[in-house]
């Protein structure tokens, strides 16, 4: 039994549940809506955030028909935003599969995004809980902001570390804290635990998103998605962030010449990875990963022992560990 099998253990019952309400969502007498609700359905990942949902509520509670609906309307407001990403970085493969924009085009890709949007605010909306549709309704706002400061540090080039943790909070760890805030607030849980679940989520969200930046760096062809993608586009990870800090000012302001003028050839992004590994880029940004994965372990620390927690445990696990 693989990991995610192993996370997934306790809830297996919940999360069938939840596949036939999110294939029911998708159905449509649209065609068009019809091929690539299909074809996202068969591309989907590891059910990350619905698994988190889940999880969550059981911890503290029953799962019902909002956790159910909260889930659905999670897993479409992330795939809407995945959809629109890729229009946005021109990425053409997603999980190793042509993306919507490469097997239709831009204008459908966005189209079709903003159909999943407003699909989740739905699903939020039949969950008939204030709270829960606030906390869903403030996560496109987030991420769209985190997007935006994202490029405007492009633009900026030197970014810092503390800038980079408030990209990432924004882009990432929001989804993941917010799917682990709705899991609490479908079953009523109090805002002691609702603060210690929104941490943990925020804390396994930002190692999501370091694991994936050191990803970019990898020669592994697992990874399902291209590598040093981020060089290319000129985005600043902490990989690099540290790198620079340890660098001389004459290599240092070479490298940022290069990501300043555009002039990223495949030479040069093979200079600036063998740059990151000779200055301690990974090891820097691998250690940050164990370090934010040991915090969200510990906000777990006062719910009682039981097959959920463990689950949870071996969630942050999972973030450190994963190899795609």
């Amino acid at each position: 039994m693989n990991v995610i099998e192993t996370i997934k253990k306790p809830i297996l019952v919940e999360l069938q549940t939840f596949e036939k309400a999110l294939v029911d969502e998708l159905k449509t007498d649209n065609p068009l809506l019809t091929s690539i609700g299909e074809f996202i359905q068969q591309g989907r990942g590891k059910q990350l955030r619905p698994i988190l949902v889940f999880l969550s509520a059981k911890l503290c509670g029953t799962i019902n028909y909002q956790t159910v609906m909260s889930a659905v309307s999670i897993e479409l407001l992330h795939t809407a935003s995945l959809i629109h990403d890729d229009v946005v970085d021109s990425a053409y493969k997603r999980r190793g599969r042509p993306s919507v924009n490469a097997r239709w085009n831009n204008k459908i890709a966005i189209l079709a995004g903003d159909y999943l949007l407003s699909k989740s605010l739905n699903c939020a909306v039949k969950a008939n809980n204030l709270e829960i549709l606030n906390v869903i309704a403030k996560i496109g706002m987030e991420l769209t902001d985190g997007e935006l400061l994202q490029l405007e540090n492009i633009q900026k080039i030197k970014i810092t570390e503390n800038d980079y943790y408030k990209i990432i909070r924004k882009k990432t760890a929001l989804l993941f804290s917010s799917c682990c805030i709705i899991g609490g607030l479908s079953v009523n849980a109090n805002q002691t635990l609702l603060k210690k679940l929104k941490n943990f989520g925020e804390y396994v969200g930002i190692c999501f998103q370091i694991k994936d930046d050191i990803f970019d760096y990898s020669d592994s062809k697992n990874i399902g998605k291209p590598r040093r993608n981020d060089i290319r586009e000129g985005k600043i990870t902490l990989p690099l962030i540290y790198a620079l800090q340890q660098a001389d000012e004459k290599k240092k302001e070479k490298i940022i010449n290069w990501i300043k003028k555009k002039k990223i050839s495949e030479k040069n992004i093979e200079k600036i990875t063998n740059f990151v590994y000779k200055n301690g880029g990974i090891e820097y940004a691998t250690s940050k990963l164990i370090e934010f994965k040991n915090k969200a372990v510990n906000e777990l620390d006062s719910f009682e022992e039981s097959e959920i927690k463990q689950s949870l445990k071996y969630f942050a696990e999972y973030m450190v560990t994963r190899e795609e």
